[in-house]
């Protein structure tokens, strides 16, 4: 918590240039840039970085080929340079991946003309992908047993990129980015709305932990509260060109369908496009797309229906399946930008996600709307150029504010972790070598957990029977990752909570050491507060039959 309070105490001091409201992916991302380019820049987000939105996608990193059929090619476009400019700067985390598509009989398009449109899609990205195939019914079943291919005439198969880890984890790494070029960035801090005086913005804030108030200066103000960005607005009584409409989508957490490393994607009976998504030891389905009127949501019955419906008539599964399978829900809103004087006739499986920003040059004031976890690169470097505009002096305009560490840096620790046999300490259930995992996540500061271990050979234990944590990466999360809440490392540090039942968490053995490892003298306190609801929802819960047929996810836990 020292690192959280000496940033709360910080937000205090001085004038900041901007201050941006939101840790979501385009908060982190701006952050990120204005801070690695020289401004002084401060983020604060009234719950966890990544705590709406950015924890709630499908993880995969792609240019948007659902788009061709609205024909926004300059959006698919853009998004598959991005996407491409993604795995080029993090080849550690974004990864190229196979997405197998079955075309049902009667579908509106036949299966080959899609193909023709996953070719324009290759092309329209540069050819920086593996090249598309057509598939028949049994070439598809020869590739994934488990698809229902009696009523299908056909498919094909094309490639995109998903995240390695999870996606808050991606997005508290620009975070953690910001901090490391000198931002001050809190956690549970939140906004109550700020006025424009002398020409600089003054932000009432509360610490939500604590209750006590501090006033935030900054030049510019910067919404990225994601789905809550019109409320902000209504507080700073800002009138935009673009507002949120909201689509709720849902996934299910079940155990691995598939020994294969792709995506299976299919056409939902609403028409959309419906994943099945490696994870693991575990696989994720959906998703949907409901219209809603605020950003507040939850799972219903009838979310999980159509998921499981859905999933159940595309595939040939032993047993279909039902809610005694569901280890977990994942459940969120997509932020839609419109504009704010048009009417409600278009299509709403159409909008896009592509992002908007408005801005207030009398005021200084910017509103960044939608956007996606592929766009976040152009998000921070537009905000950049509009914080410039507004008069902001940025002192490195050329500097790279994103992507792994150099080479060199990446050798050297890889040399360094084969002099100590680090890959001999990996656990027998682990999905990879540990030096892969520890440089992915943590980069340059993965040396240091080397000289950690090197120091006290325990840091290089599993914190955890069958886990894939050690001691030295739950301190490292103590002292550079602002977790606050229990929450905060079991669902959007790691992902651990998604892939493992409420129970098995709270009967593992290692969790009050790690417990008081982050919060030291309140380890009890927070434990208690995560447990404190005692009737989880039943969908996150598992029947006794599933319970024996699940082992935890490779990537994260196996709670003895």
């Amino acid at each position: 918590m020292q690192l959280r309070n000496s940033n709360i105490e910080k937000l205090a001091d001085g004038t900041f240039d901007a201050l941006i409201i939101g840790g979501g992916i385009n908060g982190a991302a701006a952050a990120a840039a204005l801070a690695g380019k020289g401004a002084r820049v401060a983020l604060i987000d009234r719950g966890d970085f990544a705590g709406g939105t950015s924890m709630h996608s499908s993880n995969l990193v792609w240019g948007g080929i659902k788009y061709l059929e609205s024909h926004d090619y300059s959006l698919v476009r853009k998004l598959c340079k991005s996407r491409n400019h993604l795995i080029k700067s993090f080849p550690s985390t974004v990864k190229e991946i196979r997405f197998l598509t079955t075309i049902a009989k009667g579908f509106r398009y036949h299966p080959r003309y899609l193909w023709a449109g996953t070719w324009l899609y290759w092309v329209m990205g540069n050819g920086f992908t593996r090249i598309p195939h057509f598939l028949r019914p049994a070439a598809i079943k020869a590739r994934e047993a488990i698809i229902e291919t009696s009523n299908a005439i056909g498919g094909f198969e094309y490639s995109d990129a998903y995240l390695h880890d999870n996606d808050a984890r991606f997005v508290f790494n620009f975070v953690r980015s910001a901090l490391n070029y000198g931002a001050v960035a809190a956690n549970y801090v939140e906004s109550q709305g700020a006025r424009r005086e002398n020409g600089l913005w003054i932000t009432r804030a509360c610490d939500v932990m604590t209750g006590e108030s501090v006033e935030i200066r900054a030049r510019v103000l910067i919404n990225a509260a994601g789905p809550w960005v019109d409320e902000h607005n209504d507080l700073t009584k800002q009138k935009t060109r673009h507002q949120h409409a909201y689509s709720k989508g849902i996934h299910l957490i079940v155990p691995r369908l598939t020994d294969s490393q792709r995506v299976l994607a299919f056409f939902a009976d609403d028409g959309r496009l419906f994943f099945v998504i490696p994870m693991g030891q575990r696989t994720c389905i959906g998703t949907t797309d409901t219209r809603m009127e605020s950003p507040e949501v939850h799972v219903t019955d009838e979310d999980i229906r159509f998921v499981l419906d859905n999933i159940n008539k595309r595939l040939d599964l032993d047993k279909p399946l039902g809610h005694d399978d569901i280890i977990a829900t994942r459940c969120g809103v997509r932020p839609l930008a419109v504009q704010a004087s048009a009417g409600g006739g278009r299509d709403f499986l159409q909008l896009s996600r592509k992002h908007a920003i408005d801005i207030d040059p009398d005021q200084a004031h910017i509103s960044i709307f939608g956007g996606k976890l592929t766009d976040c690169l152009n998000v921070g470097e537009e905000i950049v150029d509009e914080v410039k505009r507004l008069g902001i002096a940025v002192p490195y305009p050329d500097a790279r504010w994103y992507g792994e560490p150099p080479e060199s840096v990446k050798e050297e620790f890889m040399h360094q972790a084969r002099l100590m046999e680090l890959d001999a300490m990996t656990s027998p259930d682990a999905s990879e070598p540990l030096s892969t995992r520890l440089w992915r996540r943590y980069g340059t500061h993965a040396l240091d957990m080397l000289e950690e271990i090197r120091e006290d050979p325990r840091q290089g234990e599993l914190l955890i029977e069958g886990t894939e944590y050690l001691r030295c990466e739950l301190r490292q999360a103590q002292r550079r990752e602002m977790i606050t809440r229990l929450e905060d490392f079991l669902r959007r540090r790691s992902k651990i909570s998604l892939v493992v039942s409420r129970e098995q968490i709270r009967r593992s053995p290692g969790l009050r050491e790690a417990c008081e490892i982050l919060f030291g003298d309140q380890a009890q306190v927070r434990f208690d507060e995560y447990f404190a609801d005692d009737t989880p929802p039943p969908t996150e819960a598992l029947s006794p039959a599933a319970e024996v047929d699940n082992p935890a996810h490779s990537e994260s836990l196996k709670w003895a």
